[in-house]
C-alpha cells in the first residue's frame, strides 16, 4: 500500500524519525533509567520496539493499558502511574504491577484488591494527584502495615516540563526534586520515578524517567528544542477550496487540540470544527487543489492517538505496517 491509498484522516507515523528517538533514549537513558510511558502512543506495537531496545518496564496511565500490555507479553514491570479506588483487574495480571498511592484510601484498596507493590506519589507542584510531601512517609507506613511492598516515590513536575525556556525549566525541575528528596527519605525504597519528555534530562537523583512523548513527537514540544524529531502527522485530503483558504477533512474529532491548532507546513491554520480543518497557504505560493493531500502535526500527540483506531508506520510513500491503537478506551 502506497500513503496515497490511505483513507483519510489517517494517523502515520514515518520509519526514521521513530527510530531516531527510540535509538537516541535508548543511548542516553539504558534499560531501567527509561520507564516509557504508553498512554502517548497506546500501542503495543510500538511498545515492542522500545522493549526491543532494552526499555522493559513501562509506565501506564489507565487499567485498560496494564491488561493490554500484560497480554502482549510486556509486563515484566508495569507502573499504573495512576491512583485508583478499584484493583481488582489488576490482581489477575500476568505482570508484575505496581501502583501509586496517595491516600488511606488508595492503600487500601490496593491491599483489599490484591496489589503488592506500590509507589507513594508525591505532590511536587502541579495540582493533581500526590500526598503532601510531609505526607509521604505516613502514607508509606500505613501501606506497609497494610502488607504492600513499597518501591519507592514517584513526582511530576508537570508544571514545568513545557516551559520553554530551560533555565527555568532546570530551577522548576530542582525545586521539585528537592521536594520530593525530602519525601523519599521518609518513605525509603530503592525508586524514584519522576519527570517526562520536557525534563528527561535534567534529574540527577531519579532512578527512572517517565518520558513518553518523545517517541512520536508534537508542536508543543518542539519548541523545546529538544534531541528529538517530529514522527508523527495526521493525513487529510482537501475536499474545499475558495478564495483565499481550503478546507481538509480533519478536525477536532481526530486532533487534540488542548495544547493548541495543528500546524501545516507552508500554510497557516484558521481554525479547526469538528471534521474540517480550515487554513489558508503562506503569501506569494501557490494555494492547494481539492484532492491534494496534506500533513497536520498535532500540538499533544497523546489525545491525538487517542482519537483513532490504528497508526501506519510508513517509509516515503510507502506503508511499512500499520499498528493498532489497541491501549485506547477504559
Amino acid at each position: 500500500m502506497k500513503v496515497r491509498d490511505l483513507p483519510t484522516p489517517a494517523l502515520v507515523v514515518e520509519r526514521e524519525p521513530l527510530a531516531h528517538n527510540l535509538d537516541f533514549l535508548s543511548r542516553a537513558l539504558p534499560g531501567s533509567r527509561l520507564r516509557p510511558h504508553v498512554k502517548a502512543h497506546k500501542c503495543t506495537a510500538l511498545a515492542r520496539l522500545q522493549a526491543a531496545r532494552g526499555h522493559v518496564s513501562f509506565t501506564c496511565a489507565t487499567i485498560r493499558e496494564m491488561e493490554g500490555m500484560a497480554r502482549a507479553g510486556l509486563g515484566e514491570d508495569l507502573l499504573l502511574a495512576n491512583e485508583v479506588l478499584d484493583a481488582r483487574r489488576l490482581a489477575t495480571l500476568d505482570a508484575r504491577v505496581t501502583v501509586a498511592v496517595d491516600s488511606p484510601e488508595t492503600v487500601a484498596a490496593a491491599a483489599r484488591d490484591g496489589v503488592r507493590e506500590v509507589l507513594v506519589d508525591v505532590n511536587v507542584g502541579l495540582p493533581r494527584c500526590g500526598c503532601a510531601p510531609s505526607d509521604a512517609g505516613r502514607i508509606a507506613d500505613l501501606a506497609r502495615a497494610a502488607g504492600l511492598s513499597v518501591r519507592g516515590v514517584m513526582g511530576y513536575e508537570g508544571q514545568v516540563v513545557g516551559l520553554a525556556d530551560r533555565a527555568a525549566r532546570i530551577a522548576g525541575v530542582d525545586a521539585s526534586m528537592e521536594l520530593l528528596r525530602r519525601a523519599h527519605a521518609d518513605v525509603g525504597g530503592p525508586v524514584v520515578s519522576v519527570g517526562g519528555t520536557g525534563t528527561w534530562d535534567l534529574h540527577r537523583d531519579a532512578t527512572e524517567i517517565q518520558a513518553g512523548s518523545y517517541a512520536l513527537m508534537d508542536t508543543a514540544y518542539e519548541k523545546l528544542a529538544l534531541p528529538f524529531r517530529p514522527a508523527l502527522f495526521l493525513l487529510a485530503t482537501v475536499i474545499s477550496t475558495s478564495a483565499g483558504w481550503a478546507v481538509a477533512d480533519a478536525g477536532l474529532k481526530s486532533l487534540g487540540m488542548d495544547h493548541g491548532p495543528p500546524s501545516i507546513d507552508g500554510a497557516r491554520v484558521w481554525f479547526c470544527s469538528d471534521e474540517h480543518v480550515t487554513f489558508a497557504a503562506a503569501p506569494g505560493t501557490a494555494g492547494p487543489r481539492t484532492g491534494d493531500r496534506i500533513r497536520l502535526r498535532p500540538a499533544h500527540v497523546d489525545p491525538t492517538v487517542a482519537y483513532h483506531e490504528r497508526i501506519h508506520l510508513v517509509d516515503g510513500e510507502d506503508v511499512l505496517e500499520t499498528w493498532e491503537v489497541d491501549l485506547r478506551g477504559w
